[in-house]
């Protein structure tokens, strides 16, 4: 596996190596010596899956609070998509700063998002899947979010607000400049 630090430093794209023949391939998807190696010693304690039928399906910008933030491992199993790790640590350099990568089933990258980021993504073909591992519970009590197409984040989506599909919970949330401090670097 290789570990590529981004233009936010504490974001990595995690790309694992295909071994493939005629018959298909293996990709070993998830070490945690390297992890810890790597990113550091975190346990990953749930894992997720959301499938999304529609092209420019918008999910996030979201994260959780303390005591349950959460660092998650993202990774594309079917389909493509536009993923995005905003930086909302109150005092960091990169504060309200993002990455953006691709990631599809394809070309098998992983991104790691650490606690202290929103994440969200947007599709880029039909029925695309994600798979991704949490490194705390999810918890509606300190699920939050940050308004995905904020002019002032500078997000370069690929696709235009009014035909985004959005859950309505996602159309609500707070800019950067009402979200306050949510996390301090």
């Amino acid at each position: 596996m290789n570990f590529a630090k981004l233009a936010i430093p504490d974001v990595l794209l995690i790309e694992p190596k295909k071994f493939g023949d005629s018959r298909g391939y293996f990709m070993e998807t998830f070490r945690q010596s390297l992890f810890a190696e790597h990113v550091g010693d975190f346990e990953f304690v749930q894992d997720n899956q959301s499938l999304s039928a529609e092209v420019g399906t918008v999910r996030g910008l979201h994260f959780q609070l303390d005591p349950m933030a959460q660092g998650k491992l993202v990774r594309c199993i079917a389909g493509a998509l536009l993923d995005v790790a905003v930086d909302i640590r109150t005092g960091s350099p990169t504060y309200g700063k993002h990455v953006a990568v691709e990631l599809t089933a394809e070309n098998g990258r992983q991104l790691w998002v650490p606690p202290g980021f929103a994440h969200g993504f947007c599709t880029l073909a039909p029925n695309t899947e994600i798979s991704y591992k949490v490194t705390n519970y999810y918890s509606a009590e300190h699920d939050r979010g940050l308004l995905w197409n904020d002019p002032a984040l500078g997000i370069d989506w690929p696709v235009d607000a009014d035909k985004a599909a959005l859950s309505e919970k996602d159309r609500k949330q707070p800019s950067l400049a009402d979200l306050g401090t949510v996390f301090t670097y």
